[in-house]
């Protein structure tokens, strides 16, 4: 057996059992469940049931026939009506690949960001499978089943940071009926993330936010002399570091508003993770904001 594949069949066992621990992910028709998590920002839901109307902004592609012309007589912009919870959807699932994901702790023996988004990526897949959901990587051809789960066991496997931190799901990978799950740190701020919810946001298409941070980010413990260096190469030198806490946590609080604000205005819904907490919460809560129930 080659590192190669030594490495994707452990992956595969550790996915299998944290997805054992849960049942089969059935998603939502309708909007991601924003009640599920505490400070959670998600799609209010415009209806009740099994089977509800809802407006979207029509797109290219929609044909005539399509639009609601008595609704959208209302104003200048022409709407949609969706039948939400009878639309079948697909999971696409996004890894972000900047430099920082391989961040593993100051020793850098532990594990990395990369290397916890890729558990939970596979888990997550597991368990949409089983309930007989069609999943995919971002920009890939979705499918279902035994043959699914190993393409994208190898797939997830082969992901892997890259030399700078620029990284984000390209919106010309957005579709309908799409529900997609990003697991990144989302600490560069690339507008390129903004293009593509609000392109999500667009085609009527929703999906969750998963950002993972390792305990150093979150506590920032660094005290004395240090010097910063990320792994996409940016430096900074300081003499106090202890001095510097407040303001990173400032900084980090912003960051987490910013992107939760930007995931609700467009219909997603933001969670945090970080490598000290089990990964069977974040998995815990991928699956209970994206199920139905």
């Amino acid at each position: 057996m080659t590192p190669e594949d030594a490495s994707l069949a452990g992956l595969r066992a550790r996915a299998e059992a944290a997805a054992a621990a849960l049942p089969p992910l059935v998603l939502a028709r309708g909007p991601v469940a924003a009640t599920f998590a505490p400070g959670g920002h998600g799609l209010r839901r415009p209806g009740i049931g099994e089977d509800f109307w809802q407006y979207r902004q029509a797109h290219e592609g929609d044909t005539a026939a399509a639009i609601d012309w008595r609704r959208s007589a209302r104003g200048d912009m022409r709407f949609v009506r969706d039948r939400e919870r009878q639309t079948a959807r697909t999971a696409a699932i996004w890894l972000g690949r900047g430099a920082g994901m391989a961040y593993a702790g100051q020793a850098g023996t532990g594990e990395t960001k990369m290397g916890r988004a890729k558990l939970l990526s596979l888990s997550l897949a597991l368990l949409l499978i089983r309930a007989g959901e069609r999943v995919t990587l971002l920009g890939e051809p979705a499918g279902t089943g035994a043959a699914q789960a190993t393409k994208l066991t190898a797939g997830i496997s082969m992901i892997a940071p890259l030399d700078h931190d620029d990284d984000a799901p390209l919106r010309a990978a957005a579709r309908g009926a799409q529900v997609a799950v990003l697991i990144d740190d989302f600490l560069n701020d690339d507008p390129r993330l903004d293009e593509f919810l609000q392109t999500m946001s667009g085609v009527g298409s929703t999906g969750v936010m998963l950002q993972i941070l390792h305990p150093d980010e979150e506590d920032f413990p660094f005290e004395g002399a240090v010097r910063f260096q990320t792994l996409g190469g940016q430096r900074h030198d300081t003499r106090d570091a202890g001095g510097l806490r407040a303001a990173y946590r400032a900084r980090l609080d912003e960051r987490r508003d910013a992107l939760a604000a930007a995931a609700s205005n467009a219909g997603f819904l933001f969670g945090t993770h970080d490598l000290g907490q089990p990964a069977s919460e974040a998995l815990a809560w991928l699956h209970g904001v994206l199920s139905a129930r």
